[in-house]
């Protein structure tokens, strides 16, 4: 019965006209629409956009085929970065044929599921409290779908869409995915400013140039991210969490001190890139579809995949300066 109904809502999901006409010919073989399409519409030029945005180092956050905030904040930055102009709501030609420029190579291509991908662990629910993740051996992923959907920086609901029928728990399974493999060059890195209006991460190299981009979840009311420019002092992939009662999160009763094991579900998720500020650092989350779009307990959240490209530019002593955009504050 619990088969039956899963497939009865994946067909609902896949009939849905926001994933209409969507397949990977269609997203390779896209070209710009000349008009933004409706945010809340799947397009096959927004998911190809996407794709080498993230390929080119500036980080769109989940791929889901919408021109939601996380897109528009980085083709901004592409833009700046190649001193185009930008009105925040359709790339003009100049910056769609400089994005096509990036690379030749498909954006959505065959990907074969491997028995490390359907071998788990699993959990079989992530816990919705921060009290009750204490205990857990580890903070897995909750199914290959989702561990799958991360490795390609997608959206579950997109790879369902790109794969009608499959359903990613078998070995050897051929599915298509978005083609995000970035090159491995590792620029030198003189500072990162995090932007706590905008809600961005940006890198730049030692001539002042824009070499990467990520949007972000940057404090809260709450708990707001410190001032002023801090210093990297460690970077420690697969980290504990070790809550505090000092935190005083409103979302969390405890009285003790308590930890957290290490997975890509963990509350900091599969990085963390330790500030001089104490108990601030800039590290991965649970929900990459939530990044710039719910608050953080200080520090700054970005997706698994972009704080783990973001470990590998910095090192200890990178600077890290948190700026307020005033412009961005009038809008």
């Amino acid at each position: 019965m619990k088969r039956w109904l899963a497939g009865l809502a994946l067909l609902a999901c896949l009939i849905s006209p926001a994933f209409a006409g969507l397949d990977a010919a269609a997203i390779n073989n896209a070209d710009w629409p000349g008009k933004p399409p409706p945010k809340d519409k799947v397009h096959p030029a927004i998911v190809k956009t996407q794709v080498l945005l993230d390929r080119a180092g500036f980080s769109p956050g989940e791929i889901d085929g919408k021109l939601g905030e996380n897109a528009i904040k980085a083709l901004r930055a592409f833009a700046e970065a190649r001193g185009f102009g930008f009105d925040g709501r359709t790339p003009t030609s100049e910056i769609w044929n400089a994005l096509i420029a990036t690379g030749s190579d498909p954006v959505i291509v065959d990907y074969r599921i491997s028995e490390k991908d359907v071998k788990g662990p699993f959990l079989k629910k992530l816990p919705g409290k921060m009290e009750d993740m204490q205990g857990l051996k580890s903070l897995d992923y909750t199914s290959p779908r989702e561990a799958i959907a991360e490795k390609f920086h997608m959206s579950e609901a997109l790879l369902e869409a790109l794969n009608p029928g499959k359903t990613f728990n078998e070995a050897g399974q051929q599915i298509s995915v978005a083609s995000v493999t970035a090159s491995e060059a590792r620029p030198a890195v003189a500072r990162i400013e995090v932007d706590k209006t905008r809600q961005t991460v940006k890198v730049f190299g030692n001539k002042g140039e824009l070499i990467a981009f990520y949007p972000a979840t940057v404090g809260s009311k709450e708990k707001p991210t410190p001032s002023g420019t801090l210093k990297v002092t460690s970077i420690d992939a697969n980290p504990h969490y070790r809550y505090h009662p000092e935190y005083k999160f409103r979302d969390v009763r405890a009285k003790r001190t308590f930890d957290i094991n290490p997975g890509p579900n963990n509350p900091v998720g599969s990085q963390w890139i330790g500030l001089s500020a104490e108990g601030y650092g800039i590290h991965g989350t649970a929900n990459p579809s939530k990044i710039s779009k719910a608050e953080s307990h200080g520090c700054v959240r970005l997706t698994n995949w972009d704080v783990n490209r973001l470990a590998k530019l910095v090192k200890k002593g990178t600077e890290v300066a948190f700026t307020e955009n005033a412009a961005a504050n009038r809008k």
